[in-house]
């Protein structure tokens, strides 16, 4: 039987990583994460420290996501009846834990703002995204890009699938940590906030390079502070 990370026998292995393009923005991506990995080992120490003395539990988040989906185009879906279609490769991903233990959430929801269940140290956390630093652990074995479409919840992913008709053209490329939807706008909190983030995908699929990459990788940390993005 299939399981989640595998893919049906029969599908095409293409799109990301088949162009020079790709391999050289895979290759910068690759780099970038090991040199902030090594730059950000000790930050990471600390606060692996902050989280262990002032909430109980674990210092890391686990959580699963659908990343690429390395099918044609229009092989969405398909007939696969004997293998579930979860719309790409399952992996999972890592993240600083922000919430009270006994208050994670089972269910799949979307990241509320201002949500209480949030310890104080996962508020400046989140404030400054620092709680995504260990997904470059993610970027360094493949499941993500530094720069890419942020990979969704496998029942969110199912649910916004079957509302809006083009959500499955962002599993195209490998997901990001940061990208071009996240640059121009801030977290969602309707359907229409996820139709226009992913406009901004498509147009970085469509336009994806190594210079593209960089640049978003170099506005990413104003748009941290609260800076918007064409100061």
């Amino acid at each position: 039987m299939t399981t989640p990370t595998q893919r049906p026998f029969a599908l095409t292995d293409i799109v990301e990583d088949s162009t020079p393009g790709d391999r050289a923005r895979r290759a910068l991506n690759v780099v970038i994460a090991s040199v902030a990995l090594l730059l950000a080992a000790v930050p990471m120490l600390i606060i692996a420290v902050f989280i262990k003395l002032t909430s109980r539990g674990p210092v890391l988040f686990l959580q699963r996501r659908i990343g690429l989906d390395r099918r044609e185009p229009g092989h969405e879906g398909g007939n696969w009846r004997r293998h579930a279609d979860h719309g790409g490769r399952s992996f999972i991903m890592y993240k600083f834990r922000t919430m009270r233990l006994e208050a994670e959430p089972t269910p799949e929801v979307w990241a509320v703002r201002g949500d209480p269940r949030v310890t104080t140290v996962g508020r400046v956390l989140r404030k400054f995204r620092l709680d995504e630093l260990p997904q470059l652990w993610n970027v360094l074995v493949g499941d993500m890009n530094i720069v890419g479409p942020r990979p969704e919840q496998p029942t969110i992913f199912a649910s916004l699938r079957d509302q809006i008709k083009e959500y499955p053209q962002r599993q195209q490329v490998l997901p990001g940590i940061t990208g071009w939807a996240q640059i121009n706008q801030a977290y969602d909190s309707c359907l229409d906030d996820v139709r226009q983030k992913l406009s901004y995908d498509l147009q970085y699929i469509r336009t994806r390079s190594a210079f593209a990459d960089l640049k978003i990788m170099l506005l990413t940390p104003a748009v941290m502070l609260g800076r918007p993005f064409g100061w």
